[in-house]
């Protein structure tokens, strides 16, 4: 029985520390983001960190140790799936759901608790999908 507890709580660390998302603290991110290609203080005194692991970049906007903004994209500089695209929305959902609101101009959505949206457009003149807090929501 001991051994069966044990086995769950490493399941349970796992599956909690593995993804880090809107709202984590720069620790956390620092984990499981992968390597740090650049940070840089921007004039709002919030800390902007491009991250790189795998077949993504990453790229998150701090304030006061806290993420607020995170864009997710490919190294390559190819369009994310839609698989993708539901996974990273997912990841940031704090329990709440996602509910498309395109535009002719541009793919956005909205989580149901009103605390954050996302674009899918162009970051650095890559296609990336921009999950970020609504001001005054948090």
């Amino acid at each position: 029985m001991k051994e069966f507890s044990i086995f769950i709580l490493v399941i349970l660390t796992t599956v909690t520390c593995g993804w880090a998302n809107l709202g984590d603290g720069d620790d956390k991110i620092d984990d499981s983001y992968g390597s740090i290609l650049q940070r840089s203080l921007r004039d709002d005194e919030t800390v902007s960190v491009l991250y790189h692991k795998d077949r993504y970049l990453y790229m998150v906007n701090f304030d006061k140790g806290r993420s607020v903004s995170e864009s997710y994209f490919h190294v390559k500089g190819t369009d994310l799936s839609e698989k993708e695209i539901t996974k990273f929305l997912k990841a940031n959902a704090a329990g709440a759901t996602w509910t498309s609101e395109n535009t002719a101009k541009e793919r956005r959505f909205r989580r149901s608790d009103g605390k954050a949206e996302a674009t899918y457009g162009t970051v650095r003149g890559r296609p990336a999908l921009t999950v970020r807090e609504l001001a005054g929501k948090q």
